[in-house]
Parts: C-alpha cells; structure tokens; sequence
C-alpha cells in the first residue's frame, strides 16, 4: 500500500474511532477490507492514539482564533495525523506531511479546509 492510501485508510479509521466506541484493531480492519494490514498505516493509528494528548496540545497551540474544541472531526484528525507526522516521523520531511494532509482535505473536508490545515500546519513547523 502506497503512504497516501495508508495516509486515507488511517485517517478513515481514526474518524470512525471518533464516531464510534471501536478499537484501533477494529477500525483498521474495517478500512482495509481485503487488503493486506500496512505497517505504516497501523503505525499512524496507533501513533495518533499513543501521542494523541501531545498532539492536541500542538495543535491548539498553533490554532489562532479558534479552539480546538470547536474544529470539524475531518479536520481534526486530519491535523492529529499530519502532527503526528511531523512530531514523530523523522523519515517524513515535514513539507510532505503537510501537502498530504491537504490533499486528504480536499477530498474530505470542506471547500476552506486544505487552506486551514496548510495554516496550523505550517505554523507548527516554523
């Protein structure tokens, strides 16, 4: 499985974790279907999961006049995955975990959300 779909299946099985009391287990299989389970994207479902009161702390910190409370579930866990990415994930450089998040929002989210995510993102990296 190539990252980008990893990167799609992930943030697929993180938002029905947040939708739905599931396991990480559960979610992941439920998006891979028959494909073969990716090391890479249980990497990031469990990463996010392990990191993921660090990662929320990150986010908000770069978030201007917004709360995190208030952020969609896309673009939420669209921005856990990236930050994960980029706290913990020396092999991805930091401009790819941006543009593939964006990416991911414009399929995703909502016409703005590519925007937003390249904005907390970058503020992040700086």
């Amino acid at each position: 499985m190539k990252r980008r779909l990893a990167r799609e299946k992930a943030f697929q099985a993180l938002f029905q974790m947040d939708s739905h009391e599931i396991t990480e287990q559960e979610a992941i299989e439920h998006v891979i279907e028959e494909e073969q389970e990716d090391k890479f994207l249980t990497e990031l479902v469990y990463g996010v999961i392990e990191h993921k009161e660090e990662i929320d702390a990150a986010i908000e910190k770069n978030l201007e006049r917004w709360s995190f409370s208030r952020l969609a579930r896309v673009e939420k866990t669209l921005l856990r995955i990236a930050a994960y990415e980029l706290l913990h994930q020396d092999e991805v450089p930091p401009q790819v975990a941006i543009n593939e998040a964006v990416e991911l929002a414009k399929v995703f989210g909502e016409e703005q959300s590519g925007k937003f995510i390249n904005g907390v993102l970058s503020k992040m990296v700086k």
